[in-house]
């Protein structure tokens, strides 16, 4: 069972690492993950863990947790505490900067409330931290500003006008500024997921003893009939059976045009009824209606962290001892070497603040938060952040044919009997069929509608070659060429027109007789490419990915449609559990392998695959095994998948690089005296922002922009 815990009180990376080894501490914890820009931990519990012993783990760890969010009470990051500093803090820097400085005793006037007050949040879980024999960047930063206020302090007593209450009061301006600003920049990574929530209608008109009644949606059972009036939002998923309309469900496929939807249609709650009055039969609700299930696989993606994260984790887990070690050894150098302890104080403050790791933390969440929120905005769902990250290295996709680069409704466009008339051979052709939810099966029965199709019994699938089942006495086959050489079907009397069929593309399945192993019929399929499947290939092509093609069509057929679409390569005919060994192959000489596929069959070579894409329209089969799932059946989405996902990641190792070069650079200068307090402050609250920021830049990302 995974829970999610939200959690007050973390400032940096160094807070991630220990309520982690907090929670992970606890008696029947499998895994826990806490993620610093969402402030929350996801937690699998086992059998007898209780999720009273997570809050007090965490309590203990220094921090609070809650079971369900909690309203923040919390004033820190308030503007009108970072005005308030900044208000108390700029004569102190003005006076610093035209050499006017205030007189002593107005300095500790001002400095005072900014320190001890408007920094009392720093005190409180710095205090935290040392109770849990740990630090965090709370610390850093009340340990460098007490050490300015003090030396200030002890310098008035003495009588010396030289101050230093400036610095510390900027530093605490400055880091309250920098988490305002990127409070404000988290909550912008989020917008998705607000945005997906607001999809849902508070109340719902039901239909209920002869009237409407308006219900809170909570109350919504399946099977009632909701009636939705033109402008509103459709409040569950279900079946139209009255009216007709268009439907705008652009917040839940990324699809920008109204859809058109009659008596029958299928209409997903969270969707805008555009123009027409409907009453639609309710069919799922709650945790099982798609819009529910579009927000846990977006949440679950923006909770879990990516693998890149597991080295600023076990960076993050030494850095904070280590920077207390380095401000103390430069305390000491200083002091010691050229016995000006004031300067020594200084020069150790400006490490404590600069080296504050919050950067580190955040560089990853964020880009991962603002890459499944805009791919989620366009129609596509990333499952979690290793998909996120695999699918970057993706050199080679591989498409499975019916369903996925064909519209997956064929037509029978040609049919021809062998000693046996034709209309009697398609009602056989039909009988053995009825019942079939294949889409070929359905190209039979709608063929051989107006006929007398007799019954069947014993009727059973075999995938990837057929079906068979006895009708008139008669045990029939119909299926593949590869099953009819398999049950030695002599196939040439009809071979001929087969082959012509094969080079126009056509899909071809043969009806033979089990019992005399004798040819009845030859059957012609027609399933004409999506409109925008030869746009995906090249798409792909564009962006350097090879293209292949996994049919179980025979390879004359399957070649005809991958030539027309410009497939790299065409593998066929191939069994539903040999294309998860096709992948394996391609695996083998290709740095990372999607495969894109939407039936259950797909199902093993999607989970073989580095990353398996998941066409909306397929089965839920077939989205739990894919990393992504394609909210439409649009094969131009896989580059678009693809493109989120390396500017993820570009965004990911900026923010990384950025954040390790502020205090690998920064730490050394504010060591050596080149680096002020005031200026290891701004830096410091500059390194967060700037990460948030960078990560803000993929909201921009706009889908065909680089073709």
């Amino acid at each position: 069972m995974d829970i999610r815990l939200p959690i007050e009180g973390m400032t940096c990376a160094s807070c991630v690492s220990r309520v982690e080894r907090a929670l992970r501490r606890v008696p029947g914890v499998e895994r826990a993950e806490v993620n610093l820009a969402t402030e929350t931990a996801t937690v699998a519990l086992g059998q007898g863990a209780s999720p009273q012993a997570l809050i007090t783990a965490v309590r203990d760890a220094g921090y609070e947790a809650h079971l369900a969010p909690q309203p923040s009470t919390s004033q820190d990051r308030s503007w009108w505490r970072v005005a308030a500093a900044a208000a108390l803090t700029a004569p102190l820097l003005l006076g610093m900067v035209f050499d006017a400085p205030l007189s002593p005793w107005l300095q500790l006037l001002l400095a005072t409330p900014v320190q001890f007050v408007l920094g009392a949040r720093f005190y409180r879980a710095g205090w935290k931290a040392l109770r849990a024999r740990t630090g965090n960047m709370d610390l850093l930063v009340a340990l460098g500003t007490t050490a300015a206020y003090g030396l200030s302090v002890y310098l008035l007593m003495k009588g010396v006008h030289h101050l230093y209450f400036e610095a510390g009061a900027a530093v605490i301006t400055l880091v309250l500024l920098g988490k305002w600003l990127e409070s404000r920049a988290k909550r912008q990574t989020t917008e998705a997921i607000r945005a997906l929530q607001s999809l849902r209608p508070e109340t719902a008109r039901v239909r209920r003893s002869g009237g409407e009644v308006e219900v809170a949606l909570a109350e919504v059972k399946i099977g009632d009939v909701v009636v939705v009036r033109p402008g509103e939002r459709i409040p569950a998923d279900g079946e139209i059976i009255e009216g007709r309309t268009h439907a705008d469900e652009s917040m839940l496929t990324g699809e920008s045009l109204p859809v058109a939807k009659e008596p029958g249609s299928f209409v997903t709650g969270g969707a805008l009824n555009a123009e027409g009055l409907i009453a639609v039969r309710v069919a799922a609700i709650g945790a099982q209606s798609v819009l529910a299930r579009i927000l846990q696989l977006v949440e679950s993606a923006q909770a879990k962290k990516a693998p890149i994260q597991r080295l600023v984790d076990r960076v993050s887990a030494v850095f904070v001892p280590v920077v207390l070690v380095i401000a103390a050894a430069t305390l000491l150098s200083w002091g010691l070497v050229s016995g000006d302890w004031e300067h020594a104080v200084l020069n150790a403050v400006a490490v404590l603040v600069i080296a504050c790791p919050c950067a580190l933390g955040l560089a990853t969440p964020t880009a991962i938060m603002a890459g499944t929120g805009v791919a989620a905005q366009n129609g596509i769902l990333i499952k979690d952040a290793e998909a996120l990250e695999t699918a970057h290295a993706v050199d080679v996709v591989a498409f499975d044919k019916t369903g996925t680069l064909t519209r997956g409704t064929p037509t029978l466009v040609g049919f021809e009997a062998h000693d046996m008339e034709s209309s009697t051979a398609l009602a056989l052709a039909a009988a053995v069929q009825i019942g079939s939810e294949h889409p070929l099966a359905k190209a039979v029965i709608e063929a051989a509608k107006g006929s007398s199709i007799p019954p069947a019994t014993g009727a059973k699938a075999l995938p990837g070659r057929g079906l068979e089942a006895r009708v008139k006495g008669r045990r029939l086959a119909l299926g593949s060429s590869r099953w009819m050489r398999e049950l030695g079907v002599d196939l040439a009397p009809l071979a001929g027109k087969a082959a012509a069929w094969e080079r126009d593309g056509r899909t071809v399945s043969w009806l033979a007789d089990m019992a005399d192993v004798g040819l009845i019929a030859a059957l012609a399929f027609g399933d004409e490419p999506r409109a925008e499947a030869g746009e995906a290939v090249q798409r792909l092509k564009a962006r350097g990915v090879r293209t292949v093609m996994l049919s179980g069509d025979s390879a004359a057929a399957a070649s005809a449609v991958g030539r027309r679409l410009g497939i790299d390569e065409v593998r066929a005919p191939i069994l539903p559990e040999e294309k998860a060994n096709a992948i394996a192959t391609l695996r083998s000489t290709h740095r990372g392998v999607a495969m894109v596929g939407d039936g259950v069959n797909d199902a093993p070579a999607l989970a073989a695959a580095d990353l398996g894409v998941a066409m909306g329209s397929g089965t839920d089969v077939a989205m739990h095994a894919a990393g992504v799932t394609l909210m439409r059946p649009d094969p131009r989405l896989v580059a678009d998948a693809l493109d989120i996902s390396r500017r993820t990641y570009a965004k990911i190792r900026q923010n990384l690089f950025w954040a390790f070069v502020y205090n690998v650079v920064g730490i050394p200068l504010a060591a050596l005296g080149i680096l002020s307090p005031v200026l290891a402050g701004a830096a410091m609250a500059l390194s967060s922002v700037s990460v948030v920021g960078n990560a803000l830049l993929l909201k921009r990302w706009k889908a065909n922009e680089n073709d």
